[in-house]
């Protein structure tokens, strides 16, 4: 895994300009923040922006927006994935709230299509250049065309009694597991386990295994040649109705209208 921070000082040399960033290679970045906003734009596979108590996960056709002085990491675990930055400045961002809150949007074709236009782009263009206007234009149709965030989100914690069972359901997820097997095979009550969670995470165990399953199920989707049938039942569930159902609910749609949106 490459770790290259080469870019990331020229990223906010001149805070007050737009700087452009496009790559695609394995890349593991240390925790930073940037004076910046920050569009991230994953073209295909998937990405991870991983922040101090929780990690996005970015599937492709998808963008993660990341205001100033938030900090994080990206992480590109497969060569495949195609990730296209843009750091805007905040300049005027308090004007709208959706400048000021991390959010993963799915992106329609028009903004598709600017984001891919850009991959010409200098770094950096100069303010007096249409490729700096286009850039703007890029920025103010946001809170626009992304009006609903959705909840690809995993708490994350580095509490020793916790790591062993998050990395527990991990290796697990596609087995039956529940609450009181789980707490079994810590020798805990559930509801010791339970409040675990709460106190933690902020989320129920159910919450955590669901989110844990549908993100399972869409790498799979990203990066494997398995059907829905089979991505099922590699995830923990009886039946494609059951994965499907949850799926819905998390995301807002079926995994084949996910897939039918690559």
């Amino acid at each position: 895994m490459q770790v290259d921070t080469s870019s990331l000082d020229l990223i906010d040399r001149h805070p007050e300009t737009v700087y452009v960033l496009h790559e695609r290679k394995e890349r593991k970045l240390p925790m930073h923040q940037h004076i910046k906003g920050q569009l991230t734009y994953v073209e295909g596979g998937i990405a991870y922006i991983h922040l101090e108590a929780k990690t996005y996960v970015i599937p492709a056709r998808h963008y993660i927006w990341l205001p100033g002085g938030v900090v994080h990491r990206l992480e590109v675990r497969f060569a495949a994935t195609a990730i296209r930055n843009i750091y805007f400045s905040m300049h005027k961002d308090d004007q709208a709230p959706f400048y000021n809150k991390t959010g993963i949007y799915p992106i329609n074709r028009l903004l598709h299509e600017m984001i891919i236009y850009t991959g010409d782009f200098d770094a950096e263009p100069a303010r007096d250049t249409a490729e700096y206007q286009f850039l703007i234009t890029l920025k103010n149709m946001l809170p626009r065309v992304s009006q609903i965030a959705l909840p690809f989100i995993v708490p994350t914690t580095t509490n020793t009694r916790m790591r062993p069972v998050i990395d527990y359901i991990t290796n697990h997820i596609a087995q039956p597991i529940t609450l009181t097997s789980v707490a079994e095979h810590f020798n805990m009550s559930d509801r010791s386990l339970s409040r675990l969670f709460q106190a933690e995470l902020s989320i129920s165990f159910l919450q955590y295994l669901k989110q844990r399953r549908i993100i399972k199920g869409t790498e799979m989707m990203l990066h494997t040649g398995s059907n829905l049938t089979e991505i099922a039942y590699e995830t923990g569930y009886q039946s494609l109705s059951a994965f499907s159902a949850t799926f819905q609910q998390v995301m807002n749609m079926r995994p084949s209208e996910f897939l039918a949106s690559l």
